[in-house]
């Protein structure tokens, strides 16, 4: 019988942390963070001094208790930010709209949480000719290109994306490119 060996911690977490992603940058990337309660920061990585493996790291984001950091992106300048709301509302939005900000700040609305529109659930990037799967707590999938999503400002609500049902809601999404 073949064992593996443990690997190697990458960094601590306090209780009831989750990491939520990793990414590969360049030293000078900048990157977007977003949470369920529909707010957004995109700041310079060089805000986040290097550190070793078993650290816990430095405050990205600025959350209430209650909220959770529920996406972290590499950020492109020519793409959009796509929102989606668990209740099945969402939008792109140019993430040149999303300034820069030093971490560790409470960032700005990036979709507007509301009784229709309820928290948000996913923030992807994505380009133009782009596709998302979007992901439904009762196991539905729908695939979708991106251009058929409305382009609207940072501070909205959004439009329509899908329809839920009774009791369904959507939890995620995922961006790729068109195969």
């Amino acid at each position: 019988e073949k064992r593996y060996a443990p690997g190697l911690r990458a960094i601590n977490l306090d209780d009831g942390d989750k990491l939520i992603g990793t990414i590969i940058t360049n030293g000078n990337d900048e990157v977007c963070l977003a949470s369920k309660s529909g707010k957004a920061i995109r700041f310079k990585e060089t805000d986040a001094r290097p550190m070793g493996r078993s650290t816990r790291g430095v405050k990205g984001m600025n959350i209430s208790k209650e909220d959770k950091v529920i996406s972290l992106i590499k950020v492109n300048p020519e793409s959009y930010l796509l929102t989606l709301s668990e209740n099945g509302y969402g939008k792109r939005t140019n993430i040149s709209e999303f300034s820069g900000q030093k971490r560790g700040g409470k960032g700005v609305i990036a979709l507007n949480t509301s009784q229709r529109n309820g928290k948000m659930v996913a923030a992807v990037q994505v380009l133009d000719g782009d596709e998302v799967m979007l992901i439904g707590n009762r196991g539905t999938m729908i695939r979708t290109k991106v251009d058929q999503i409305s382009i609207i400002g940072r501070n909205t609500q959004g439009v329509r994306v899908v329809a839920t049902r009774d009791g369904e809601s959507l939890v995620d999404a995922v961006g790729f490119k068109e195969s």
